[in-house]
């Protein structure tokens, strides 16, 4: 085997990335502190061609050099909003008839594997801060709760790792990979 070069991935540019059409989800960070976590999302946003990161409350807002270490030019490609209240962001998915899934460990979560997603609803995944999670307050507005199964001793992951799990899930889910 022979590792590939850059040049021989067949990656869209940016203007193609937003006209190509997109795996039916919003990306809701509620509070990330992190810079590289943000970054994080957006490069993992592009790779799955989400159709939106909604930044909320202290979440930082591009450009930042620290987004942009990790983003590696992502922030360009994937279109984003800022909504200065997670609140005000999921009353307008929910105005839109978006499904709103906050991912977090609550009562009665449905494990990710378990989630039926249907590949023609549109989806708000919401990732909350690193230390407090979702605000109880969004959790008590989603439609549904995702928990992601974990086994060792940690009680969760990072975020930029969640993201990238439960992505990749609803991309295997939806009839995205189908047309590859």
């Amino acid at each position: 085997m022979r590792k590939l070069k850059n040049s021989e991935l067949n990656r869209l540019d940016i203007d193609s990335f937003k006209k190509t059409k997109k795996i039916p989800v919003i990306v809701v960070l509620d509070n990330i502190r992190s810079l590289n976590n943000i970054g994080s999302v957006f490069r993992t946003a592009d790779a799955f061609l989400v159709k939106a990161i909604y930044l909320c409350g202290i979440t930082a807002q591009p450009p930042h050099k620290d987004i942009h270490k990790t983003a590696l030019g992502a922030t360009e490609s994937v279109e984003w909003h800022y909504f200065a209240d997670t609140l005000e962001a999921v009353k307008s998915l929910k105005n839109q008839n978006i499904c709103i899934v906050s991912i977090e460990q609550v009562e009665n979560a449905i494990p990710l594997h378990k989630f039926d997603v249907r590949p023609q609803q549109n989806y708000a995944l919401i990732f909350g801060n690193e230390v407090k999670g979702v605000q109880q307050e969004v959790v008590n507005q989603s439609d549904y709760c995702i928990e992601i199964p974990q086994f060792g001793t940690k009680h969760s992951l990072n975020i930029s790792v969640s993201t990238g799990i439960v992505l990749w899930e609803f991309v295997k889910k939806t009839d995205y990979l189908s047309k590859k």
